[in-house]
């Protein structure tokens, strides 16, 4: 799988720009091709295609979302979306989006006027359970101790830049802080 997919522009012979990784990104360990159709090799339609999807995440984040209609949002096959989504961005559109809804539950956290119970469901979270094991893992403690504690230090600090610094940053297995996909 390629690290990021805009590597090496080269144009097809469709006329429209083919985005091509170096040879040595497209095998495995082992020797074999990563298993996508075509390995780190997207046209800049699909590119605009999978943007488009995105956008709807950001946009839609409290409808209720799932892969089908997110692929048909891009015109694509579910399954060819989700290889696709994962080669562009380096995550499932489904950790996209729940990526997407911790942030905004962060936000509406802070506020402190909702329950945690209101905040599951206005970022689109249909099991309190669910939310609360998600928000844990991705933010590092419970909705309701993030809920309690003090944010006034970031109360001074300007709109654009708390939403960089309350940025998830996703733990690895290993234990390792992996840095968010593009943004």
């Amino acid at each position: 799988m390629c690290a990021n997919p805009l590597d090496n522009r080269s144009r097809g012979s469709g006329g429209g720009s083919v985005l091509r990784a170096p040879r040595s990104a497209l095998r495995k360990p082992g020797g074999s091709d990563s298993g996508l159709c075509h390995p780190c090799r997207m046209n800049a339609d699909d590119l605009r295609a999978l943007r488009r999807a995105r956008d709807l995440m950001d946009r839609e984040y409290a409808q209720p979302l799932n892969v089908p209609v997110l692929a048909r949002s891009a015109l694509m096959s579910v399954s060819h979306f989700s290889r696709q989504f994962h080669a562009a961005y380096g995550e499932t559109p489904y950790s996209y989006l729940m990526t997407r809804r911790i942030e905004r539950a962060k936000a509406l956290l802070r506020r402190g006027d909702l329950s945690v119970t209101e905040v599951c469901h206005r970022v689109g979270c249909t099991s309190l359970g669910s939310f609360s094991a998600r928000f844990t893992e991705l933010v590092g403690e419970s909705p309701s101790a993030y809920r309690a504690r003090s944010h006034e230090a970031s109360a001074a600090v300007p709109p654009c830049m708390a939403m960089r610094l309350s940025r998830v940053v996703r733990i690895s297995r290993i234990g390792e802080a992996q840095a968010p996909g593009p943004a």
